[in-house]
């Protein structure tokens, strides 16, 4: 039987999966519910290994660790994101990362679109003065015939830019690889549209790519949300931007820090949805992608 290393299930989500009984019965398993603390332990828990599920991104694995890991041939990581590998030293070292994509497009763009209506209709606020008694009305933006502009038209992109034209919404576009939506230069996007919605990978180059340049185009009405990765965005920029009302509000899923360190600034602004990066987490989300990560093992 193969054996694979699991080195950082915390908390755990893989051994009360429905897959876990078929990747027992097929490979012997060094499974471990606690993360590494460090970049040592983590080698120390990987280092015979061949074959690694990596279950979450706090741990990078650097140079170092392919450098010390010399028998390992395989990273299955559970998720899209690859920030967290030293991909070129991966490749230097001849080992193969496999990844899950598309399998959680549905559940992110779903949950980015309840990130935009908790906004446009700033239901937290709305929720809270009526459990005080209050009867605050009239404050919330209809978003039939806005413009959307999604920046980043991958799995996650397109699937959101369906369910926005489905609430009547015209959808524009900024992406690497243009595809049927209207495309238009990022600045147009940046100046036209009513909600901006971020779909990128975090690379150098999208790296703190929204900041305050960006904000300075954008509509005083204008809406951000962000589902792909916090450091997409110029945090201080953006919290600039909503302090001043540069923008009318953001729905984050993803930050700079996670998880957010007590008394952050993002989460005194009332203008603000936050969430704990769980967009990607629901029932079938997880199982499906779980189920992909396994399944690129054995491929």
């Amino acid at each position: 039987m193969p054996e694979i290393h699991i080195p950082d299930d915390a908390p755990p989500v893989l051994r009360s999966s429905a897959v876990w009984p078929e990747l027992t019965a097929r490979a012997a398993l060094h499974h471990y519910d606690t993360l590494p603390a460090n970049e040592d332990e983590l080698i120390e828990r990987i280092r015979p290994a061949e074959l690694v599920l990596n279950i979450r991104s706090s741990q990078k694995f650097t140079a170092r660790v392919f450098e010390a890991c010399t028998r390992l041939r395989l990273v299955s990581v559970w998720g899209t994101g690859t920030d967290h590998i030293d991909l070129a030293a991966a490749a230097r070292h001849g080992v193969t990362i496999a990844t899950t994509p598309g399998v959680s497009a549905t559940s992110i763009a779903e949950h980015t679109l309840a990130l935009l209506f908790a906004i446009a209709r700033r239901l937290p606020e709305v929720d809270a003065r009526t459990r005080r008694g209050e009867w605050a009305r009239g404050s919330s933006v209809e978003l039939c015939g806005k413009t959307c502009g999604v920046i980043g038209l991958g799995a996650i992109g397109r699937r959101f830019a369906a369910l926005a034209r489905g609430i009547g919404m015209r959808v524009v576009a900024w992406t690497l690889h243009p595809r049927e939506i209207e495309i238009v230069s990022l600045d147009e996007l940046y100046r036209t549209s009513d909600v901006i919605s971020v779909h990128l990978r975090l690379s150098p180059e999208t790296t703190a790519m929204i900041g305050a340049a960006q904000f300075a185009l954008m509509k005083p009405t204008a809406i951000l949300i962000n589902t792909a990765r916090g450091a997409i965005i110029d945090e201080q920029a953006l919290i600039d931007a909503l302090q001043s009302g540069r923008i009318a509000g953001a729905g984050l899923d993803v930050f700079a820090t996670e998880p957010l360190p007590p008394g952050h600034p993002l989460t005194t602004l009332p203008n603000t949805v936050l969430t704990p990066h769980c967009a990607g987490i629901t029932p079938e989300a997880v199982e499906a992608s779980l189920r992909l990560a396994v399944s690129n093992l054995f491929r």
